[in-house]
């Protein structure tokens, strides 16, 4: 066990590596830099730009300097735990994060939490009624909440809090908290705006696990050893635990891998529509203008959700199925 712990450490880092290069090289590949788009901007609106101050900025940014030499200098700054330096905030990026890191982490593992808690009866109780009155309601649910967008969900969600109580679900805390130290009371608050947004973000996450753990079970209880033990007379409750739902979970524990991004990603939309104090709608911003560091730093983030995500599923799995083998090969 601790041999494959070690290798998918390894796996891991050499992983970031990768990922880290391709960020890098996504960011640089539009024509120009940060620069460059403000000094467009700037002659677009008639106004005069000094050359000299110009270049000057970009010597000072290290932004004259080849590619590779700017993407060592980032790397080796993210390894040191420097982020970097935001141009358009004029703010290392570690400042300009603040606590829109921790809201997001805590929004997205909200989401995860209730996706998670949601999904799991649910999906058991769907696939042991099969073809009743409430599985019929409940796929149908499912496909709602699949075919659904997030970003119109928080619209709609918005509208209607507007019209009906005359307020509004948007932003992740009370007007008096943002920008404030933590206390207690901006806790509470982050807690009690935490509903609308989880629920938004995890509704087409929990539909789609609802129906891969139905289908999943369904397929476990159609097994010869199901009806061997169902013909011994077997309490339905100790054979529906004893095997078919621990063999279904599979797929129910390697979703973790692929559901942090997925989530993530989800956020940075409906963050920007609903307003809230997160790291979505600064991501856009940096992309949009080609801030390198802030929007490396973001994405390299989603990228370690992603790999700790992957690498807790392999784990889960190794110890859930023992029939999953940690060597290289099958013995004989």
């Amino acid at each position: 066990m601790l041999n494959y712990f070690a290798r998918r450490l390894l796996t891991m880092v050499i992983t970031l590596v990768v990922i880290s290069a391709l960020v890098f090289i996504i960011i640089q590949l539009p024509p120009g830099d940060y620069l460059t788009t403000q000094i467009a901007e700037l002659e677009s609106q008639g106004e005069m730009v000094d050359r000299e101050k110009i270049e000057h900025l970009r010597q000072q940014y290290g932004l004259d300097r080849p590619p590779i030499e700017q993407y060592w200098d980032w790397v080796t700054g993210l390894v040191r735990g420097d982020l970097g330096f935001s141009f358009e905030h004029n703010l290392p990026v570690s400042d300009v994060v603040g606590d829109r890191l921790l809201l997001s982490l805590v929004l997205n593992f909200s989401t995860i939490l209730f996706i998670y808690i949601v999904a799991f009866p649910i999906g058991v109780y769907s696939a042991t009624h099969q073809y009743s009155w409430s599985d019929h309601g409940l796929t149908l649910l499912g496909f709602l909440g699949l075919a659904t967008p997030n970003f119109l969900l928080a619209l709609i969600l918005m509208y209607l809090a507007n019209v009906w109580f005359g307020t509004s679900v948007g932003s992740m805390m009370a007007e008096e908290f943002i920008g404030q130290p933590w206390t207690w009371g901006k806790a509470v608050s982050v807690a009690e705006h935490l509903a609308v947004p989880v629920f938004v973000i995890g509704t087409s996450g929990t539909a789609g696990m609802i129906r891969r753990l139905r289908a999943n079970l369904l397929d476990e209880l159609q097994k010869q050893y199901v009806v061997t033990g169902r013909a011994k007379g077997l309490p339905r409750g100790r054979l529906l635990v004893k095997y078919p739902l621990r063999m279904s979970l599979n797929p129910f524990i390697a979703d973790i891998g692929s559901m942090l991004p997925q989530v993530v990603s989800g956020s940075v939309i409906v963050s920007a529509v609903m307003s809230l104090e997160t790291t979505g709608p600064m991501l856009l911003t940096a992309l949009q203008s080609q801030d390198t560091f802030l929007a490396g730093s973001f994405l390299m983030f989603l990228a370690m959700l992603t790999v700790i995500g992957m690498f807790l599923s392999d784990v889960l799995l190794a110890l859930l199925d023992p029939r999953i083998r940690l060597g290289g090969g099958a013995g004989r």
